[in-house]
């Protein structure tokens, strides 16, 4: 591996992290990654080994990012519940057109889609991104129901489950040529679904 420095290595990643977001991986250049990491095409192969390393490594970039968005989202809030809506909602203002994030869809999702039948070990490792958001919401949802905000009764795998669909469709459906209010709306809808769970 090249001699890089740890802070010029993640400047790199964060770089990748937008131009892929943007693009997606087959629309992704070389020639367009060198420009944005504003590396030569020698150094970003000492650095990373292939385009397919450089972006693994900035797709648990962005996974950790947003991980660590939600749990400081939710440490904001007393109620695990509250919080969880007002990350919903959030995402939806993110996503709507105009917003201030490079793709309306995320990265995981749009990598998902991209890269079902076409480039199996990235798709993997997509979907192994996708387990570990699942499995993190599942997390935080045993935690609330642990302190006496959900109904006893409500099976927290599944809820995620649910969960994590509606974020997956918000963001594809996103994609569409629609008005902000529509997606700002359906964020809300989002929230409104752990209504239901309550007690």
């Amino acid at each position: 591996m090249a001699r890089i420095a740890l802070y010029d290595r993640q400047t790199a990643l964060d770089k990748a992290v937008v131009l892929f977001w943007q693009r997606g991986y087959y629309n992704a250049s070389i020639k367009q990654i060198e420009h944005a990491l504003d590396m030569r095409p020698g150094s970003i192969y000492a650095a990373f080994g292939s385009k397919d390393g450089l972006f693994l490594e900035a797709l648990a970039c962005y996974a950790k990012e947003s991980s660590d968005q939600l749990s400081s989202h939710l440490a904001k809030y007393s109620s695990i519940i509250d919080g969880l809506q007002d990350y919903l909602r959030e995402i939806a203002l993110a996503c709507q057109p105009g917003g201030p994030i490079p793709s309306r869809a995320c990265m995981v999702v749009k990598t998902l889609l991209e890269t079902s039948n076409t480039h199996l070990p990235i798709n993997q490792e997509v979907n192994r991104v996708l387990d570990a958001i699942e499995h993190r919401l599942g997390e935080v949802l045993e935690q609330a129901k642990s302190n006496g905000e959900l109904k006893p009764d409500v099976d927290c795998k599944r809820l995620a489950r649910l969960l994590q669909a509606q974020i997956i469709g918000l963001r594809s459906f996103a994609q569409r040529e629609t008005c902000a209010p529509n997606v700002v709306e359906l964020g809300e809808d989002m929230a409104g679904i752990l209504d239901h769970y309550r007690l």
